[in-house]
């Protein structure tokens, strides 16, 4: 099994970095844990309550579940991951049964802040953006997937995104094994990387390059 770490701000292209990785990988062979899905249990709050998170500070998420349910894979057994709705900002009651596979992909904002977890990882990787970009996205997607308008997503940026963004996020640039600057739209970096990991995993895997 060869795990991977992939983090990066909001925005940077971390999720479309992940897609074509797997794009470019046969199924069954890579299972995609996304940090996203290990936000705290909240039930105990009021919807109020809830929204007021800070979801971009560490103390955010479920750390001892996400270690251990990485663990669990590594050592061959399979896991329920659980599931998350910003809708109601908690997580929902059904999981996601994932098996064991050749190819473990842990991808989220915080995914190299963790030593226990950077510590089980075989590669880690962190995409990197400038942050007039970064927000540009942030806005396409809030407004689109999040119900937001663009000054609440502007105005949350300013207060909570770029802060935690430098406290927390930019430092764990320094764990990285490779750094992929411009996100997505980084072809060259994605094909070098994604070569990488099938050499490390199976030689057979041969695939055409990312159009």
């Amino acid at each position: 099994m060869y795990i991977i770490g992939i983090a990066g701000g909001t925005g940077s292209g971390k999720t479309t970095v992940v897609k074509k990785i797997i794009e470019s990988i046969p199924d069954g062979r890579v299972a995609l844990i996304p940090q996203d899905s290990y936000y705290n249990d909240t039930t105990e709050l009021s919807i109020e309550e809830r929204r007021k998170i800070n979801f971009d500070h560490p103390d955010a998420f479920d750390w001892k579940l996400l270690t251990k349910q990485i663990e669990d894979l590594r050592s061959g057994k399979a896991i329920e991951q659980p599931t998350y709705s910003y809708l109601i900002s908690n997580r929902l009651e059904e999981t996601v049964h994932v098996e064991p596979c050749e190819v473990i992909i842990i991808e989220g904002i915080m995914a190299l802040w963790s030593k226990e977890l950077r510590e089980l990882m075989d590669l880690k990787i962190f995409v990197d953006a400038d942050p007039d970009e970064r927000l540009i996205r942030v806005i396409q997607r809030d407004t689109i997937e999040r119900g937001r308008t663009p000054q609440m997503v502007i105005d949350r940026y300013l207060d909570v995104l770029k802060p935690m963004h430098e406290e927390f996020i930019e430092p764990t640039k320094r764990f990285a094994d490779l750094i992929i600057p411009q996100g997505g739209n980084n072809r060259q970096a994605i094909d070098i990387m994604r070569t990488y990991i099938i050499h490390r995993t199976r030689p057979e895997l041969r695939v055409e390059s990312v159009e």
